[in-house]
């Protein structure tokens, strides 16, 4: 016998050395609780995407134009979602994947100006059913490879027909530009390697990065610019 056959459905999973990831992925394919979970990550994505399009329309009609530029959302895959628990020391079950993972659900954000990020994030976590868990400011503070953004870790409740609960949601927020370094950035495959094995890349990069950043604070000055003028 499997097993996975030996355990419930609230027994599986509780030590991260019991389970191999086949049998972990056998587990997501059968586990009803496991859908449920991943269910109400949806809903809370849905419901921060929806306060972000409320606010980036609000935003358009008073201001003449919009703050955000695309909202894009994903769900952590479940391979993923193992690796990092067992990468992190933590128990492979369905509570510890709510207790101890910030970023099951994710939302990017990405704005024309850099204000824009900060005038977007004061907008959402300002809401009264917000609560912020986690701030990591890579914009103010960039990782040393360059890598630039805004990440929030927030709680909000989403209205169930068994009652409120409530989900953590990451959501980064970051330039067009930022983006296009970012999104390049993943396409590498350098990350294997210790940065003293490629210290040339790591430094390329960070130019990169720089170079771009600096281009977003030139386009805001020159908006600002543009803005007197009209005025």
């Amino acid at each position: 016998m499997d097993e996975l056959e030996l355990l419930s459905d609230d027994e599986q999973l509780i030590m991260p050395d019991i389970l191999t990831r086949e049998q972990f992925m056998k587990f997501v394919e059968k586990s009803s609780k496991f859908e449920e979970l991943m269910m109400m990550y949806r809903c809370a994505i849905r419901e921060v995407q929806t306060k972000l399009e409320i606010l980036n329309d609000e935003f358009k009609t008073k201001r003449q134009r919009n703050p955000i530029d695309t909202i894009r959302s994903r769900i952590k895959a479940p391979m993923s979602i193992y690796e990092k628990l067992r990468r992190r020391g933590y128990p492979v079950s369905i509570q510890s994947i709510a207790d101890n993972l910030n970023d099951v659900a994710g939302i990017r954000v990405v704005c024309p100006f850099i204000s824009d990020i900060y005038d977007v994030a004061k907008m959402l976590i300002s809401q009264d059913d917000i609560e912020v868990m986690e701030v990591k400011d890579y914009i103010k503070n960039p990782k040393p490879n360059g890598y630039r953004s805004l990440h929030y870790v927030i709680i909000i409740p989403i209205f169930l027909s068994s009652g409120k609960e409530y989900m953590k949601v990451e959501v980064q927020i970051r330039t067009i530009a930022m983006n296009f370094w970012a999104s390049l950035e993943h396409q590498m495959h350098y990350k294997q390697f210790e940065n003293d094995e490629m210290p040339e890349i790591v430094n390329q990069l960070t130019d990169c990065a720089e170079s771009i950043y600096h281009t977003d604070v030139r386009m805001q000055e020159i908006r600002e610019d543009i803005h007197k003028m009209n005025l």
